[in-house]
């Protein structure tokens, strides 16, 4: 029979953690002085005592470790447990949003999505940004470890590839998982103070760097301004693309750089793949503006290295109306969405090694239509990929793009148009953070979709962020026999 207690007791802890950091938007709140801090004493309450009952409950559950099983649940219940609670200050709070429009609001700041139903958010409480913020850098945080401690033994999407002894880290293997945690939340943290202390030295204030900096670094894009950091022109704008480009990257390379080996982060060539490729997207959108009206500014510029970063990494703060550039420049955009980041960071997506891996076996099996008789084995960086590793890559890529063409025709069907319906369920989907169509609100804000609509949106962040074998496999019942 399976055992459901070691599950929620892991849950319980990680809802009740969640819990104890509402106390953070709770004393800005009150610093503030706007008479908002009730509303996070009440969820941290209600947050707190149900986590710890649950985790109490389940306490004396846990043995020798997970089964795989087990292992598939407990992703995909703290992605939604999370939001559950975390959608609590929104309810309760100056924004009163509904159920459904608070759960995705929450389900899109702990998926790093970025996509919101709130407009106004120059006039929010500081507290209720704040959270926003906290909300993705957990988030971040979150799909970090997940992707390299748990998907690699779940062998999702290619992931046993990057299992914990093929970290070639400091010299040897992690050999446990705690000690992959530790590096990657020190990495982690260490970004998050370099960006913030930048934000701050380019002439940003206090509040708005440090929340920036958590949705920076956490690939979100929640920004605590309608204009997103539009609001921000200049210098900060080029700082924030170092970081996105940064939190991009593989944390386990950036443990090694920590530790004074640098090297293996340029050797890499996912990285010098993903910079190659970000570099690509950003010449053609620029050329394009400089063949379209024979001249470029360095605003222009700015502007289109900023949103193609800001995408390309799936954070999706916004700078000025990128639809206006042209139908060329927008479908770079959708396609680098569609890439996303380097495995084990926090960017979005399918992922560059996925690509990589991809077009390797296409171009393997185009040689061999030349060559049928010769022996060719698939390699990346010197380490032979498996038969069921190059399998899962394809199968993943598959469910992605089916569940962009279901997602896309689904939300018509709820009365979107083609261009909200499909960029609704590439934003979702992809974890990517902006939709666009007559519904969007100037702001971004998607309050005016239909109830149906933000649902299915719902689903595919989780399943997006999840790499949605994740979350299908739960749903069959082979899965489930002894």
């Amino acid at each position: 029979m399976f055992d459901m207690r070691p599950v929620g007791y892991l849950v319980g802890l990680m809802v009740m953690a969640m819990g104890l950091t509402m106390a953070l938007p709770l004393l800005v709140d009150i610093a503030e002085g706007r008479e908002h801090w009730p509303v996070f004493a009440e969820s941290m309450i209600v947050t707190c005592i149900t986590g710890g009952l649950v985790a109490l409950a389940c306490k004396n559950s846990m043995g020798q470790g997970l089964s795989i099983q087990q292992a598939f649940l407990l992703t995909t219940l703290v992605w939604v447990a999370l939001p559950l609670f975390g959608a609590l200050p929104f309810m309760l709070g100056e924004t009163k949003l509904g159920f459904i429009d608070a759960f995705f609001e929450a389900m899109s700041g702990v998926t790093t999505t970025g996509a919101t139903m709130i407009a106004g958010l120059d006039d929010l409480p500081k507290g209720l940004l704040l959270w926003r913020g906290i909300l993705q850098w957990l988030g971040g945080l979150g799909i970090v470890i997940v992707a390299l401690v748990f998907l690699p033994e779940m062998r999702v999407g290619g992931m046993q590839f990057f299992r914990a002894e093929g970290f070639d880290t400091f010299g040897k293997a992690l050999p446990r998982t705690l000690d992959i945690s530790k590096g990657v939340l020190n990495v982690y943290l260490g970004l998050t103070a370099v960006c913030t202390l930048t934000f701050l030295i380019l002439g940003m204030g206090a509040f708005d760097a440090t929340v920036h900096a958590l949705t920076t670094v956490s690939t979100g894009g929640f920004s605590s301004y309608d204009e997103s950091f539009g609001r921000f022109p200049g210098a900060p704008q080029y700082a924030c693309v170092l970081f996105m480009i940064l939190a991009s990257l593989p944390f386990v390379r950036m443990m090694q750089g920590v530790h004074g080996n640098i090297g293996p982060l340029f050797q890499d060539t996912q990285v010098r793949t993903y910079l190659r490729w970000l570099g690509y997207a950003f010449l053609l959108v620029a050329g394009y503006d400089l063949v379209m009206n024979g001249r470029i500014t360095e605003e222009s510029l700015r502007e289109r290295l900023f949103n193609v970063v800001s995408i390309f990494s799936g954070t999706g703060f916004g700078d000025g109306d990128v639809t206006a550039w042209g139908n060329f420049p927008f479908v770079v955009l959708i396609v680098v969405g569609a890439i996303g980041g380097c495995t084990g960071s926090t960017g979005c997506s399918i992922k560059i090694f996925r690509y990589q891996l991809m077009l390797r076996a296409l171009g393997q099996q185009a040689r061999r239509i030349f060559n049928p008789s010769s022996v060719m084995i698939l390699r990346h960086e010197g380490r032979k990929v498996e038969d069921e590793v190059l399998q899962s890559v394809m199968l993943l890529f598959t469910m992605y793009i089916l569940s962009l063409g279901i997602f896309s025709v689904a939300l018509e069907l709820t009365g979107l148009s083609f261009i909200e319906s499909v960029t609704g369920a590439w934003t979702a989907i992809f974890n990517v953070g902006p939709a666009f169509g007559a519904s969007v609100g100037p702001t971004g804000s998607l309050l005016a979709f239909p109830d149906g609509a933000k649902a299915l949106m719902i689903l595919a962040m989780l399943m997006g962020r999840l790499e949605i074998l994740a979350v299908i496999v739960l749903i069959l019942p082979s899965f489930w026999r002894p």
